[in-house]
């Protein structure tokens, strides 16, 4: 129909008349509640969006002298972190000379490690950067 024709019938309808392809020939136009469709559209946009899942960075803090206890506690909230699907940076902070024996923040980082190969795989190797030695581990797939 015409375009003069299709402006009359949507306004008629108190309705919009929307250009659906241009580049056509004939040019394809709609009859539509144009309001309507962008709220429409603005709601589908919001829940695609609260169904994604960001991923978040959860770090554990530890030094290199840590005690038994402290180190299963850690561990086990490093395990809850990932099985939340979040990855878990470990870091071993040195303060004053312990930074001079290094080996044993790597030795709590490689312990964390092997205690949680199940359900983790290394995305980082242990890093020395500063005072702060850390990995990072993800969970497997």
């Amino acid at each position: 129909m015409s375009t003069r024709e299709a402006l009359e019938k949507a306004g008629e309808n108190n309705l919009d008349l929307v250009l659906v392809s241009p580049n056509s020939k004939p040019v394809v136009c709609k009859i539509m509640n144009y309001g309507k469709y962008k709220f429409e559209q603005a709601k589908r946009e919001k829940e695609a969006k609260k169904k994604q899942k960001t991923l978040e960075i959860k770090e554990l803090r530890v030094t290199p002298n840590i005690e038994e206890h402290d180190f299963e506690f850690k561990s086990k909230n490093a395990r809850k972190f990932l099985q939340d699907g979040n990855k878990v940076k470990i870091t071993v902070r040195f303060r004053g000379r312990e930074v001079n024996n290094s080996k044993a923040g790597e030795i709590v980082l490689n312990k964390f490690i092997e205690k949680l190969e199940d359900i983790a795989i290394v995305e980082k190797q242990p890093k020395l950067e500063g005072r702060n030695m850390f990995t990072i581990l993800a969970k497997k797939a």
